[in-house]
């Protein structure tokens, strides 16, 4: 994609992004509803003509090609399916209409529902399905047409969260064995963080971030990023804006930090137990508050400081990343 745009009137939905995705990558675009994901999504697969800019797939300008004919294939989070028809016909369907024999049909329909783990349910209709089947369903309806990019829709957004934990890991060690290049929208921290080999984070239009989702998390680029991916302080120091992680955060005992750990005092002003750890929110002496974690190894979370309690906390100075203003967009403001 290159300076790729979408305007509706007078509001920018996409404002001239430049993306390169790799074969085979597991590629997330992740960012706030109305960030411009999934208006890209649909320009990637046809359904929206750009504003301006162009795109390429496999190296072919797609401009002004039809969806039909692009070489790739969406699942969306409501599946899509039709109720009327089996599993497999369901899987079968774009095959037929593209011509393919039935001979080739049933092989590959009987292929991709390998694929998705569910071999014994051609037969099945769609309401005989959970949540999670049918999403898989609808996954090798998708792949059995070998599409060069495969592009998702927030596809588990309607799924209970221990489903969703679940299909995630399915997803990722589908497109491992398929390797077909994912493009893969979500709001969703978490799920991109699990799945993705790079991720790019979207704010008003724009790409604030693409890098790896550890690169994403350990350096940040910016506050906006830090804040939207996981849980994140920013503090003021020395004249620099400085963000570090909840978990690299420790609560030291009053005999000081040691072993080169940067340490201030400060105050206990909230307390939250959530089973595998306790959160405190700590008012620093020196100026602004951190939050930090501390697993619960030894019991409900025995020992913990209570709210008001004076406190020592310390962090490796090397976990403490440097971060810009809250966004790109203040860069490009007027």
């Amino acid at each position: 994609m290159t300076s790729l745009s979408k305007h509706y009137g007078e509001v920018v939905a996409v404002a001239g992004i430049d993306l390169e995705i790799g074969r085979g990558e597991f590629f997330t675009l992740l960012g706030p509803s109305g960030s411009g994901k999934t208006t890209t999504l649909r320009m990637i697969a046809g359904f929206e003509d750009p504003s301006g800019g162009s795109i390429e797939l496999a190296g072919e300008e797609v401009g002004g090609v039809p969806p039909f004919d692009r070489a790739v294939n969406t699942v969306f989070q409501d599946y899509a399916l039709f109720p009327h028809m089996t599993v497999g016909e369901n899987v079968a369907y774009g095959m037929r209409v593209a011509g393919v024999n039935k001979v080739e049909r049933a092989r590959r329909r009987d292929e991709a529902l390998e694929m998705v783990r569910l071999p014994d349910h051609a037969e099945r209709r769609p309401s005989e399905l959970s949540g999670g089947q049918r999403q898989r369903v609808a996954l090798a309806r998708a792949i059995v047409n070998r599409p060069k990019v495969l592009l998702l829709d927030e596809p588990l957004g309607a799924l209970d969260l221990k489903l969703r934990e679940q299909m995630q890991v399915e997803l990722k060690a589908i497109q491992s064995e398929v390797e077909i290049t994912f493009v893969y929208v979500t709001h969703d921290q978490d799920e991109a963080l699990t799945m993705s080999d790079r991720i790019a984070v979207f704010n008003q239009g724009r790409i604030e971030q693409v890098s790896s989702p550890r690169e994403l998390y350990e350096r940040p680029v910016n506050e906006f990023v830090a804040g939207f991916v996981g849980v994140s302080n920013v503090i003021e120091r020395g004249g620099e804006r400085i963000t570090i992680r909840p978990e690299k955060i420790f609560l030291l005992d009053d005999g000081g930090a040691g072993d080169g750990l940067h340490s201030e005092r400060g105050r206990v002003t909230e307390t939250a137990y959530a089973g595998m750890v306790t959160r405190f929110t700590v008012a620093l002496d020196a100026g602004g508050t951190l939050q930090l974690v501390r697993q619960n190894v030894e019991g409900a979370s025995s020992g913990a400081p209570e709210q008001g309690k004076e406190v020592l906390v310390g962090w490796r100075p090397e976990h403490a990343a440097a971060v810009q203003g809250k966004s790109t967009m203040e860069e490009v403001a007027p």
